[in-house]
């Protein structure tokens, strides 16, 4: 994997790129939708080429691997045989979703013990193991198992996280490099700079996992109940130090304006479940701001969705739409996750473009605060 760094903003630290895999090339900044068991909720690849302009999107690992199961995946010759999506894919390490089973899981150094969501099977994630199944999966890039503590987590806690976090990068280095891709294209290792909300904690992570020289490097561990402006100073801290010429990918975030910010401060991809589940809950994102369209203010407006938007958005009512929900029609989901995916790669799209006028932070100002506001 290659990133070239193509435009800098002279105001702020927002970049324009182009990563370049071998299933094609990803221009930044970028949103992924994701897709967590090989499917984008309620979307098809079809939507998400044509209409969504996707040009990345997101497995899991934890999900993938519990269920078609590894054996599944490589008689498919990974996830983009599975599935058909012939464009790039990343896979988080399933950290996350493993930390997040309170109660029916145990930490050690070696790793995490836990038992399956689904049947409440025993099951053992190492770092070894990890980088194994997701060479099995073959997406483009690979994210490090790392722990993301809790955001409310006491110092001492966080800083011992963070230890094993590293120590537990080194074990996903040495074991990504003693192993080979098993489809005919390579794949990447990127590390996840976690410390909390700590600033010396997140210096000291983002110095630790710039001087492993990977292809590109992830920020994780924000946006779980942190002040927003903490987060942004957080990515600051860490965006200061982590190479300039590889991408950084912030993780779980956002809304549209986090991402705004978080463009502005160096950030270069994104993910996150807020458009498709916001979507499927009749929440409408666009840079008019927000609409709930179950609202009986839409019964009978026969206005586009958006007439800025994809096609599905020009040729569907907000009076349409408001009726499918209310009959909990299934259509309704989909057309609203569409649109709300669709809108998030217009916003980034639209970053890119005012990135390489020159003009992002003047067009930032001028569309931030709308976004929020409630319709």
């Amino acid at each position: 994997m290659t990133f070239e760094l193509q435009h800098t903003d002279d105001a702020s630290d927002a970049r324009a790129g182009v990563i370049t895999t071998d299933h094609g090339q990803i221009l930044t900044p970028i949103f992924m939708p994701v897709g967590t068991e090989g499917a984008v909720k309620a979307v098809h690849f079809d939507e998400l080429r044509e209409e969504i302009k996707a040009q990345i999107i997101l497995g899991n690992t934890y999900h993938l691997y519990l269920r078609p199961g590894l054996d599944v995946l490589r008689a498919a010759g990974g996830l983009h045989g599975f599935n058909g999506w012939e464009r790039p894919i990343l896979t988080d390490s399933g950290g996350f979703q493993v930390f997040s089973l309170t109660g029916i899981r145990k930490l050690s150094e070696e790793g995490c013990e836990f038992r399956s969501h689904i049947d409440g099977s025993k099951h053992f994630f190492t770092p070894e193991n990890v980088m194994d199944t997701e060479r099995i999966i073959g997406a483009d890039i690979m994210m490090a198992l790392d722990e993301c503590p809790p955001g409310l987590s006491d110092y001492t806690y966080a800083k011992n996280s963070l230890a094993m976090t590293q120590r537990w990068l080194d074990r996903c280095i040495k074991r990504f490099d003693a192993t080979e891709p098993l489809y005919g294209y390579r794949q990447s290792l990127f590390p996840i700079v976690q410390g909390c909300t700590y600033k010396d904690l997140r210096v000291e992570a983002a110095k630790f996992v710039a001087d492993k020289g990977a292809d590109g490097n992830a920020i994780g561990g924000l946006a779980v109940g942190e002040p927003t402006e903490v987060m942004y100073e957080m990515i600051e801290v860490v965006n200061a130090i982590l190479p300039k010429d590889k991408p950084r990918y912030l993780m779980g975030v956002g809304t549209p304006q986090n991402i705004l910010e978080a463009i502005e401060r160096g950030v270069d991809m994104f993910d996150c479940v807020m458009p498709t589940r916001n979507g499927r809950n009749a929440m409408l994102f666009t840079y008019e701001g927000t609409m709930n369209m179950r609202n009986k203010k839409w019964e009978t407006d026969f206005s586009p969705l958006d007439e800025g938007g994809c096609h599905i958005d020009r040729v569907t009512t907000k009076a349409y739409l408001h009726h499918l929900f209310k009959a909990k029609e299934l259509l309704a989901m989909q057309i609203a996750s569409i649109h709300n995916l669709a809108f998030y790669l217009r916003l980034v799209t639209d970053a890119r473009q005012h990135i390489i006028a020159g003009d992002f932070t003047k067009w930032k100002a001028s569309v931030i605060d709308q976004l929020g506001r409630r319709r």
